[in-house]
């Protein structure tokens, strides 16, 4: 390997830049091509505070998700709020807002794998459902 050149394989994870990256740690563990024509399959560690909510945003594909530790509040547009515990899964489909709050005892790890889009951020500030115009 040339001086120049950099391993993908032990080269640090970098934080994703996208909406979220201000609320939360991010952590890109993996992001490749998928063999859906169009998307890639990217793979997120997060770490959400107690008492800090993600904010409403979505995503240009599917989110697949597993609760790794804590208690998180997954609020879903049109659908029940989801109360997920560790071992928990879910699943969020494209472009639908969503909001997660860790409820505690401490710091929660999601471990969500998304198809999306190429060429996309990998999510976007999305407004609540329900919310006024003025607050829009």
């Amino acid at each position: 390997m040339s001086p120049d050149s950099v391993d993908t394989e032990t080269a640090p994870a970098a934080p994703p830049a996208d909406a979220l990256a201000a609320k939360l740690k991010r952590t890109e563990v993996q992001h490749q091509s998928s063999s859906v024509p169009g998307r890639d399959i990217v793979q997120v560690l997060t770490e959400i505070p107690v008492g800090v909510a993600s904010g409403w945003h979505l995503h240009p594909g599917e989110e697949v998700g597993y609760i790794i530790a804590g208690t998180v509040q997954m609020e879903i547009e049109d659908r029940p709020t989801l109360l997920l515990n560790a071992g928990d899964g879910f699943l969020i489909p494209p472009r639908t807002p969503h909001n997660a709050l860790d409820l505690g005892p401490g710091t929660g790890l999601m471990l969500s794998t998304y198809l999306v889009e190429v060429d996309q951020p990998i999510s976007s500030v999305a407004d609540a459902p329900g919310a006024p115009a003025e607050q829009r």
